[in-house]
């Protein structure tokens, strides 16, 4: 597990599981030719993208960003299209740093798409559990709004597996919450109309969490975003301000899905200055 040191805060990436999905969706209207320079792309035009969430470790707390793709839940078609080779094994990560699940004290959720909720809850038998029963679940209230009452679009990738298990954890803010001094949720939309991205700074040291507004480090272009984005004109306003203000305070940006990179590090002029890499291995 990579971890690293940015202030008070201490970072760890999780196994959460792992996706393969059209490269094509993820880049929007960008040419093949153009975004296949920036990020690998296998044999069916599919991009390896991970489901990590991170460990958060700071002033005593454990938090988690985003929850993973789960375990058991996803069907087999579903697996086969999202091309889910791994699922989550949070658990065992967790084991393996001396913790457990219920030692988590809150689940900063960037948004509540599919692949970054299951692993809210998990199987007990038959019955669907909280998967962090003493954590507090935040997200903003646009997106909790929406998870719970999905439209004729959303309403494939906000299900009511997710929530309801969860749903008396949640806590709900409308424009930013800060979660202990210097760490804030914020709310962007763009990716979805409650998406929020994480900003921690302490003196020099910042971090960036930009969630899916910048999935990869492919995505470091401002106009480059996903076919998957409900205001895509909202995305790139907002990933054009945060990489500004980014680039200025030579912030550390993290991904919760890069196969690559676990964070990276830009000068004023958006080249990379300092760099964690995902070790690599082959899926079971």
């Amino acid at each position: 597990m990579e971890t690293m040191q940015i202030g008070r805060a201490k970072l760890t990436w999780l196994n959460g599981g792992v996706t393969h999905l059209d490269g094509g969706a993820m880049f929007g209207v960008v040419p093949k030719p153009l975004w296949s320079r920036k990020y690998p792309v296998n044999e069916k035009n599919q991009i390896e993208l991970r489901t990590d969430p991170i460990l958060l470790q700071i002033d005593g707390k454990n938090f988690l960003i985003d929850s993973g793709i789960g375990k058991g839940k996803l069907n087999d078609k579903q697996k086969r299209n999202f091309g889910v080779l791994e699922e989550t094994s949070i658990e065992e990560s967790l084991s393996q740093l001396g913790m457990a699940p219920e030692d988590i004290d809150g689940v900063l959720m960037t948004h509540l798409h599919f692949d970054h909720a299951c692993g809210l809850s998990r199987w007990n038998g038959e019955e669907l559990i909280p998967s962090f029963k003493n954590a507090v679940i935040y997200t903003s209230e646009t997106e909790w709004d929406e998870m719970r009452h999905p439209n004729i679009r959303s309403v494939n990738t906000y299900w009511e597996s997710n929530w309801k298990p969860v749903q008396h954890q949640v806590e709900t803010y409308e424009k930013e919450k800060e979660i202990v001094p210097g760490l804030k949720m914020i709310h962007t939309g763009g990716h979805s109309d409650g998406h929020s991205i994480i900003v921690f700074e302490d003196g020099d040291d910042m971090f960036i969490h930009m969630a899916d507004i910048m999935p990869t480090h492919g995505h470091q272009n401002k106009l480059w975003v996903l076919a998957y984005d409900d205001y895509p004109v909202t995305s790139v306003h907002q990933k054009e301000k945060w990489m500004n203000i980014g680039y200025e305070k030579q912030a550390w940006y993290t991904f919760y899905h890069d196969a690559y990179y676990r964070a990276l590090k830009f000068n004023a002029d958006g080249d990379i200055i300092d760099q964690v890499k995902r070790k690599r291995y082959e899926y079971k």
